[in-house]
């Protein structure tokens, strides 16, 4: 499946990477993407498929979520995270972007590997944005020169807020750049509180 190439100015001041969740495709964050187009319109912003058919019978995945634990996790996105990084690396080739004008847009598994590859040695993004995800494992450094952005529902079953709590309270302890939004009432989805927050974040110097 092809990526969704929702805005691409001639030169891009910036590049929006996308990230969807597992058994999903590119075309379930349009909506966020052409926000973001609309409120950064120097921007580029596409939406990235997921490398692999997913197990749940319909939509795209990075990694496979059947018999998944706590235990096992961090080997399965350490397992896809060089196809992760390579496809921001191409993306950024493509588009004439750097990665310190670059900004992850994760939701769910695409949140997951996005907050991974921020803590690669030399990550792929000044900004990471996580939207209902999580941390494969809770970061015992903070990551090199990443603004880190956590906006999750309170009433979220799949991923409870709490590892979202977790993961920025563990960066703030280890000195990052990071911020928690939780919303009342919002499930593993996102919704328009959603999107202002995040909007509200991105454009904070």
């Amino acid at each position: 499946m092809d990526a969704v190439i929702l805005h691409a100015p001639a030169a891009p001041s910036h590049l929006f990477l996308l990230f969807h969740g597992v058994g999903a495709t590119p075309q379930d964050l349009a909506g966020l993407g052409l926000r973001l187009a609309q409120e950064f319109p120097q921007a580029a912003v596409v939406s990235v498929p997921g490398p692999d058919r997913s197990d749940l019978g319909a939509g795209l995945q990075w990694f496979s979520v059947l018999g998944v634990t706590e235990q096992n996790r961090p080997a399965r996105v350490a397992a896809t995270l060089p196809r992760f990084l390579a496809t921001v690396r191409s993306w950024q080739q493509r588009l004439g972007v750097a990665p310190a004008d670059t900004t992850l847009v994760g939701f769910s598994q695409g949140a997951i590997l996005s907050l991974a590859a921020a803590q690669a040695a030399q990550a792929p993004a000044a900004r990471v944005v996580s939207l209902s995800g999580r941390y494969p494992e809770l970061p015992t450094a903070a990551p090199a020169g990443v603004r880190i952005h956590f906006v999750h529902g309170d009433a979220d079953p799949v991923i409870p807020a709490g590892h979202a709590h977790a993961a920025a309270r563990a960066l703030q302890e280890r000195g990052a750049e990071v911020s928690l939004d939780v919303l009342p009432g919002l499930g593993h989805g996102i919704n328009r509180a959603a999107e202002d927050r995040l909007v509200q974040r991105l454009r904070t110097p």
